[in-house]
């Protein structure tokens, strides 16, 4: 048995004083398959930790519904770490930001009465059944259990949010009362103001910070703290920002190899580090995140390639060699291999074999449920996806107003199954005219996307963070009644009768046929698409929308199979093409003002 300690200012492993060198690989944005490609890499630069966050969106879709299995198995890739000699420090915090759909909180919190990121006993009554099911599977890979855990996080960053001490006592005392035993921590940005809201430090609970440059004057600061509080620490930064991510419709985020190599040494010269990221992976399915700017939501895109020292698919980066050659010049004593890399699928162009219209399928995806108002996403059941709203309404002139009171995030308004406009957060509200028959009753169809809930920041609380039609929808100056619903997650796309018919201009489904031999990495080219999502053998690649700055999504090699494979593309706005490429590299649109 290993033992691990904070003390006398520094690290001891085993009663020798022992650097943390981690890098950040989330089991999460990766199958499971590619685990070991990942962690292998890491042990190749020279590292010694993995760290990772733990999603409760995932482990707990449903309120009391814990899934643990497959791509989910944190025991797993605890396991797959230490077999290669690999320490890990584990992030279990309910909160966990990582531009990961609404910061890692499933959504059903917000059907609940309570106040989240709080000392609310609503909301710590929800965290304590969640840690009911999630820590007793983090016990056996203690250290002191002959596992590789070496610390785990209380919160994350809650200096950037809030300063309730009573709550980061109950989130600690939760762990400790688990049987959580090794040491705990907490990170945060390093200065003084966020230190001071986001801590313990005055009963012990050892401070660790986040930044991405200037290594000695950000652990100025944080040695500055700790000497106020009489504490005798070692320095660690638990996010080291190699890269970032990045948000629809603005310009690739770069940073220079070289530039990131030194600043690295900086930090380690210092104290200890988490490269955040290593790996970066991928937002598959609708679990991107979303950043706030003032009344304004921006969501991130569905590759967390995040310029890391992997690239998306987990194969080094001239970021990854930069590095390892630095570390092999000034801390040679770290013992370093040749990384793994993957190979690629060659490139190919595939036909559409079948397609067809959303309208012609919708009752063969979801059942519709009725009420008298409209109902929010969460209301009816539904976390993540797409909603449609379908009502039948008399016209009392030849051209009516309508209005969306209130709803999130993106709208697309037909008439009688034609397009007629669409709305997106600044325009939600404002006036839609529609010509129809005076005395005839028209079908309205609404399709709404929520396109990620924000993962930081105050707005965490905010009534934007429910998607759908939150208040109704207005003809004229009346609240209009009778809504069906359906709920679009797309989870099952078996039931797709792809014999119906297809009509152009409409939200539709397209299917892609092709055989293969073996199975490699490769990315769909969806360039010649306008908004929607993809899949491959039933696996939900994510978001695609030719804003840029990604024009393609990133197909894992365990997302095909040998033989036959089928892709099916779900594209919104009628803008598509009859081909569909498999490519060897992301197609990325140049934004003006990227910095390469």
């Amino acid at each position: 048995m290993q033992v691990f300690e904070i003390r006398d200012g520094d690290f001891y492993l085993d009663a020798q004083p022992f650097k943390i060198l981690s890098g950040a690989i989330h089991y999460f944005r990766i199958p499971q398959e590619d685990w070991y490609h990942s962690l292998y890499n890491l042990k190749a630069l020279g590292f010694n930790t993995v760290e990772t966050y733990v999603p409760w969106n995932l482990h707990e879709p449903k309120e009391g519904c814990f899934d643990f299995e497959s791509g989910l198995d944190l025991e797993h890739f605890l396991a797959t770490a230490q077999q290669l000699g690999l320490y890990a420090i584990v992030r279990p915090s309910p909160f966990i930001c990582a531009e990961w759909e609404f910061g890692g909180f499933p959504a059903w919190l917000l059907t609940k009465d309570m106040r989240i990121r709080s000392s609310d006993p609503n909301y710590l009554k929800a965290v304590e059944s969640y840690y009911r099911a999630l820590l007793p599977r983090l016990l056996p890979h203690l250290l002191e259990n002959g596992g590789n855990i070496l610390m785990m996080q209380v919160e994350n960053e809650y200096g950037s949010y809030g300063e309730d001490k009573v709550y980061l006592k109950s989130l600690r005392d939760l762990l400790l009362k688990s049987g959580v035993t090794c040491p705990l921590f907490t990170s945060d940005g390093p200065w003084l103001a966020t230190l001071k809201a986001g801590t313990l430090i005055e009963e012990d609970l050892f401070v660790t910070g986040n930044f991405g440059s200037k290594g000695k004057e950000n652990f100025a600061q944080m040695k500055s703290f700790f000497a106020e509080h009489g504490k005798n620490w070692p320095l660690m930064c638990m996010e080291f920002w190699d890269g970032w991510f990045n948000r629809w419709g603005d310009p690739i985020i770069k940073r220079d190899p070289e530039e990131v190599a030194q600043a690295i040494r900086e930090v380690i010269e210092e104290g200890s580090i988490n490269l955040y990221m290593f790996h970066g992976g991928t937002n598959f399915a609708w679990l991107n995140g979303c950043s706030a700017r003032g009344s304004k939501d921006l969501p991130q895109v569905t590759s967390y390639d995040y310029d890391a020292l992997l690239d998306e698919r987990g194969n080094p980066t001239p970021k990854y060699f930069a590095v390892q050659k630095m570390l092999a010049k000034h801390f040679p004593f770290y013992p370093q291999m040749k990384p793994l890399t993957k190979l690629n699928l060659e490139e190919r162009t595939l036909s559409v074999s079948q397609k067809v219209s959303l309208f012609s399928v919708l009752e063969d995806l979801a059942k519709p449920q009725f009420s008298r108002y409209p109902k929010t996403m969460e209301e009816l059941g539904q976390s993540y996806g797409y909603l449609l709203y379908r009502t039948q309404t008399v016209w009392d002139a030849e051209e009516e107003k309508l209005r969306l009171i209130d709803a999130r995030d993106r709208a697309q308004v037909f008439l009688d199954e034609k397009w007629v406009a669409t709305q997106y957060q600044e325009e939600i509200g404002e006036d839609i005219f529609l010509s129809g028959e005076l005395g005839t009753s028209h079908q309205l169809d609404i399709l709404i996307e929520s396109m990620g809930r924000v993962n930081y920041g105050y707005k965490l609380l905010a009534e934007t963070q429910k998607k759908g039609i939150r208040t109704g929808v207005y003809k004229d100056l009346h609240f209009l009644l009778d809504w069906e619903q359906y709920s679009l997650d797309l989870r099952d796309l078996s039931r797709l009768d792809w014999r119906k018919p297809w009509q152009e201009g409409l939200p539709s489904f397209y299917a892609f046929d092709c055989d293969i031999t073996e199975p490699a990495d490769t990315y769909l080219d969806l360039s010649g698409f306008g908004k929607g999502v993809a899949f491959v053998n039933g696996h939900h690649l994510g978001r695609f929308w030719q804003v840029g700055p990604t024009l393609s999504l990133y197909v894992p090699h365990a997302f095909l199979k040998s033989g036959h494979n089928r892709i099916i593309v779900f594209e919104t706005e009628g803008t598509y093409q009859d081909t569909l490429r498999l490519t060897l590299k992301p197609v990325i649109k140049f934004i003006k003002g990227e910095h390469l």
